[in-house]
């Protein structure tokens, strides 16, 4: 064997045990007691720690397009900040651009990304203009290994699309084992409510909450989830914020649709009260849909606890509060909409298994085994087993850290959680096979991460 990490408590979705894991080359292809390095073996002393799946984030925008600029974190440091956060595998959108047609896009999302990633990788499609020709590509869509097509609800006059447009999606991907992703909220509603609110002066960050109530985002879900049941068609609802639209998925569920949904971890910890910050520091906070009311968050991580929702994304969409975030000062509505969380991802969200919330396993099963199996990649990536790729993460449960930008590896001015204490975080991280963090530095080398082809949609 190349690698042998010994004496660890090895976590999946499902399990927890005492063991050694045997690697060869980029596999796993021994679990047992008391492993035995051959001539060259390396060891790796697990004593203490927690062995944990490689994290799988399914919802990222490196290097992505933006409301007139774009992300600012590309293919090499957005994953070098997850690589750090114990995440081994990220599923990044490919903005489609008007005119353009999906395997288009495709491509140049391949050349950003090659001989950059330091993680694995795929891609979602994002569809914003349904030609027939672009419907056609859907049907070649998991012959290039993509699965999965995200269309926004949101956005009116620019990525919004009609019901229409859904519907037909939804019909075509679900003939092809494609999964239809939706940003669930009425574009109408939170339009015509942004222009109210500037007519009347109401220009701070503080008013993107006011403009998009939970009762924006629960009509969008029940619409989407009503679709789909229409289609006979499976639908993910993606950064679900609020207990509305959960209780909106949960009927849809009830009634036999196949609706499935993720919350981002900042939708766990912040409220509306962050966007009125001093001055311009709410900005910050800008993302969609917003924080919620305060007691939103503890509502979120029972969703989360109970099934309700199936998995914690990061949604990491990263825009500069100098030079990109203050494009909207004056106008909370030209604010880059997005937040960085890439690398906290895992910290933040183990939080809930220090004070109770969450299982260690139901943790593993929210960032990395649920990913991995709803987009594809199960059981390749998402858990410790004979076969899978041996992406694991060497987990300390008793370092304690405190979260600070200057600590953190994203190519952004700040991070949401500044000043907080946590306990429990990666120590090593091994991407197939090899080593990439070792105490929390990035050690492997650019490009080193790999596209990875995704089965179609099978729950």
């Amino acid at each position: 064997m190349d690698l042998i990490v010994k004496h660890g408590t090895v976590v999946t979705a499902s399990d927890t045990f005492s063991a050694d894991v045997g690697v060869r080359g980029e596999k796993i292809v021994q679990i047992a007691q008391a492993l035995e390095p051959g001539s060259g073996t390396r060891v790796i002393d697990a004593a203490g720690k927690y062995v944990l799946p490689g994290g799988v984030d399914p919802h990222t925008h490196l290097d992505s397009p933006g409301q007139g600029t774009v992300t600012a974190d590309d293919y090499l440091t957005g994953t070098i900040a997850a690589a750090c956060g114990g995440t081994t595998t990220i599923v990044n959108f490919c903005f489609q651009e008007k005119g353009k047609g999906l395997r288009e896009i495709l491509d140049h999302y391949h050349h950003r990304a090659e001989g950059k990633a330091v993680v694995d990788y795929s891609f979602h499609s994002m569809i914003a203009d349904l030609t027939d020709q672009v419907a056609a590509e859907i049907d070649t869509l998991p012959d290039q290994g993509v699965t999965s097509i995200k269309l926004f609800m949101a956005y009116r006059g620019s990525l919004m699309v009609d019901d229409r447009t859904l519907a037909r999606t939804l019909d075509r991907a679900s003939r092809n084992g494609v999964l239809v992703m939706v940003h669930a909220e009425n574009g109408d509603a939170a339009d015509l409510l942004q222009q109210r609110l500037l007519a009347e002066g109401k220009t701070e960050p503080k008013y993107h909450a006011t403009s998009r109530p939970p009762r924006v985002e629960a009509e969008a879900t029940a619409r989407a989830a009503a679709l789909a049941e229409v289609i006979g068609a499976p639908v993910y609802c993606v950064h679900v914020s609020c207990a509305e639209a959960v209780e909106e998925i949960a009927r849809a569920r009830a009634r036999g649709v196949r609706v499935l949904g993720e919350t981002c971890t900042h939708y766990l910890y912040f409220s509306e009260e962050d966007l009125d910050r001093p001055g311009f520091e709410g900005a910050k906070w800008v993302y969609t849909p917003p924080p919620r009311q305060k007691h939103q968050p503890p509502l979120m991580w029972r969703a989360i606890a109970s099934g309700a929702l199936q998995a914690v994304a990061s949604d990491h969409c990263p825009f500069k509060f100098t030079g990109q975030k203050d494009l909207g000062l004056g106008d909370f509505t030209r604010i880059p909409n997005g937040a960085p969380g890439i690398e906290e991802r895992l910290m933040l969200t183990y939080q809930g298994v220090n004070d109770g919330r969450l299982t260690l396993n139901r943790f593993v099963e929210l960032v990395a085994t649920a990913p991995a199996r709803i987009f594809g990649l199960y059981p390749r990536k998402g858990t410790i087993a004979v076969g899978s790729d041996a992406d694991l993460v060497i987990w300390d449960p008793d370092l304690e850290l405190r979260v600070t930008q200057s600590a953190l590896h994203h190519n952004v001015d700040y991070t949401l959680y500044e000043g907080m204490t946590i306990r429990g975080a990666p120590q090593t991280v091994i991407l197939r096979g090899q080593v990439i963090v070792e105490q929390r530095q990035h050690v492997g080398q650019p490009g080193s991460g790999r596209f990875v082809p995704r089965q179609r949609f099978s729950i």
